[in-house]
């Protein structure tokens, strides 16, 4: 079986990525890898503590935060969120997925805690981004990429979704992506500080998660990677560089993509999870809940409708969990997700193991590129 190393610069060298870096780590044992540069150029090497745009890995750190604000008695999973995001207190969804966007009928009934983290509240993207409801989504949220800068701040973001119908009643689908931008608004009412402070106060702090957060900071951009995408030719187009839309704070702190990251950091959350919720002496979240979030809380039918990137997959708090092994990276219980801007974090309980890998292109498809399944059958041992 190739080393880590040699995974990662199988990738580097062809091409497909200016660099990667990535970690693995089992019990005692930490892995850590970085190769290549953190721009196309070529000038400034990769580094273990290069920062990384993270994407949808974002929102497993969002449902923690969560489950904290929950376990202090602010809500329940149960509760309805119309007292905090009073714009969903009457929320409409389309008659059937396919209607126009007038053609609505009344929400059979109020969308809770529980819908949001699940991302089962009516609101999102389906498999089909083809269906008329989900035009708004793109359109008037900004959902979609990341772009920090494009998008509006809470109150007025809030405004614009009100009068966007649902897709599905809530708790009939699971529909990706913008339950947890609309989660990021919930945990910021309803602990009274911004989605950032809060963050940084109950979990970035505590574990010490020093680069962390919805923008780099000045004295970091030296350590900030470029970001990529696929042109047509094979070439790598530059889609934002290091003094871009995350070189300041966003009016919208997206927590179903927004953070920025190092292997590092995300270990330090991963490892959180593996232990229950503990870091160190100091108890962030109790198992329960911890479990609550690694669980799969979907039917099958809404497994196989989902669209999942790969299959055997459900879908827990915020990240997915491996429900049977229809691959050789498939583990019973890994739970984590992976990021549009080519990142990937599980925890994988059986093992005991956190594995992460963020490189700086855009996936080009739903699908997983060749380096990531490549990364997750190194950690699977295939």
């Amino acid at each position: 079986m190739n080393t880590l190393r040699e995974v990662l610069e199988t990738h580097a060298r062809d091409g497909s990525v200016p660099g990667a870096v990535a970690l693995v780590a089992g019990g005692d044992r930490v892995d850590v890898q970085a190769v290549g540069s953190a721009d196309v150029g070529g000038g400034t090497p990769m580094a273990p503590d290069s920062i990384f745009r993270i994407a949808s890995i974002t929102k497993p750190v969002a449902a923690a935060a969560a489950m904290m604000l929950i376990e202090d008695g602010r809500f329940g999973l149960d509760d309805p969120v119309a007292p905090w995001l009073p714009e969903l207190a009457s929320p409409v969804v389309v008659r059937t997925p396919g209607s126009p966007v007038h053609d609505v009928v009344p929400a059979a009934r109020p969308i809770t805690v529980f819908d949001l983290l699940t991302s089962r509240a009516g609101y999102g993207f389906p498999s089909d981004f083809s269906l008329p409801a989900v035009a708004p989504l793109f359109g008037e949220l900004k959902q979609g990429p990341p772009q920090p800068r494009a998008v509006a701040a809470p109150d007025a973001w809030m405004a614009t979704l009100a009068h966007i119908p649902m897709l599905y009643q809530p708790g009939e689908a699971w529909l990706y992506n913008t339950c947890s931008d609309i989660l990021g608004v919930l945990i910021a009412r309803a602990s009274g500080q911004s989605l950032p402070e809060f963050l940084a106060e109950r979990l970035f702090e505590p574990l010490g998660m020093t680069d962390t957060g919805f923008h780099v900071p000045a004295e970091k951009l030296h350590r900030f990677t470029s970001y990529y995408r696929a042109g047509e030719a094979g070439n790598l187009e530059l889609v934002d560089a290091p003094d871009g839309q995350w070189s300041s704070t966003p009016a919208f702190p997206s927590a179903a993509g927004g953070l920025v990251s190092t292997v590092a950091d995300w270990y330090a959350f991963g490892r959180m999870l593996l232990d229950g919720g503990s870091a160190g002496d100091r108890a962030l979240l109790t198992p329960a809940s911890v479990r609550q979030m690694t669980t799969d809380h979907l039917t099958p039918e809404q497994r196989k409708a989902s669209g999942l990137f790969t299959e055997g997959q459900g879908w827990g708090f915020g990240g997915s969990v491996d429900v049977e092994r229809t691959d050789p990276w498939n583990v019973q219980g890994r739970y984590g997700w992976v990021g549009g801007t080519g990142t990937t974090a599980h925890i994988i309980p059986a093992t005991d193991t956190v594995a992460i890998m963020l490189s700086q292109v855009e996936m080009a498809a739903p699908k997983p590129p060749r380096m990531m399944r490549d990364f997750w059958r190194h950690v699977g041992g295939a």
